[in-house]
């Protein structure tokens, strides 16, 4: 190591001069950091929690799929069915013939059937499919903000470990100031900013579909604001 310190004052030390080994060993150790960050209790609960209701969001999404198309048949099937219907009665009374009118039951319970599938699917996108969009949006910026919390501890223990070490040098040179932000603990507290910002932003979609929500249930309200 050469330099002349009245002309380079400031000093940085590295592993390696390599600067592609060196930022390659940094992504290692940052993704081992993020790894560690995963298996901590608290992440992982809220990571249970993000997937169930994502999985119950699906569920619903899946329900709602099933029910148009159910819907969707009996429509056509009804229809087919009250143009043979009619039909029948219209030759039966041209002809003198006793007419006949048990397929209006059928398509009398036909038709309540549309009605309950139309009040199924009214119930899944007005109320049960946003209400679960909330949560599980809800849920994901909490995963977020537990694991950005997980990468802040993790940070701020590899600076106090780094410190430790350098504590010496610090008895010898009385002052000697470090710049943490471009090591392993700088990275972790980047990423865990970016997390934070992503979780800011999931909530404030959730509000804005809350709020748009209310507004549905109670146009009312609307108006007055």
């Amino acid at each position: 190591m050469s330099f002349h310190l009245a002309e380079t004052p400031t000093l940085e030390a590295v592993a390696t001069e390599d600067e592609q080994v060196l930022a390659q060993d940094l992504k290692v150790r940052v993704e081992e950091g993020v790894q560690q960050a995963e298996i901590q209790p608290e992440v992982a609960e809220a990571a249970d929690a993000e997937q169930h209701a994502r999985n119950r969001l699906d569920r619903l999404r899946a329900a709602e799929r099933t029910l148009s198309r159910q819907a969707k048949e009996s429509r056509e099937r009804m229809a087919e069915m009250s143009a043979k219907t009619l039909e029948t009665l219209v030759e039966a009374a041209a002809s003198g013939k006793k007419l006949e009118f048990k397929k209006l039951d059928e398509m009398a319970a036909g038709e309540a059937q549309i009605r309950a599938l139309g009040q199924a699917i009214e119930r899944l996108t007005e109320h049960l499919i946003p209400l679960a969009q909330m949560g599980s949006l809800r849920e994901e910026a909490h995963a977020l903000e537990a694991r950005a919390r997980a990468l802040d501890r993790i940070a701020q223990e590899r600076a106090e470990k780094v410190l430790q070490q350098l504590r010496g040098a610090v008895t010898e040179e009385v002052v000697l100031p470090v710049d943490m932000s471009k090591g392993v603990a700088g990275a972790l507290l980047a990423r865990a900013a970016g997390l934070k910002r992503c979780a800011v932003q999931i909530s404030e979609n959730a509000d804005r579909m809350q709020r748009a929500y209310q507004d549905r249930k109670d146009p009312f309200m609307r108006d007055a604001r």
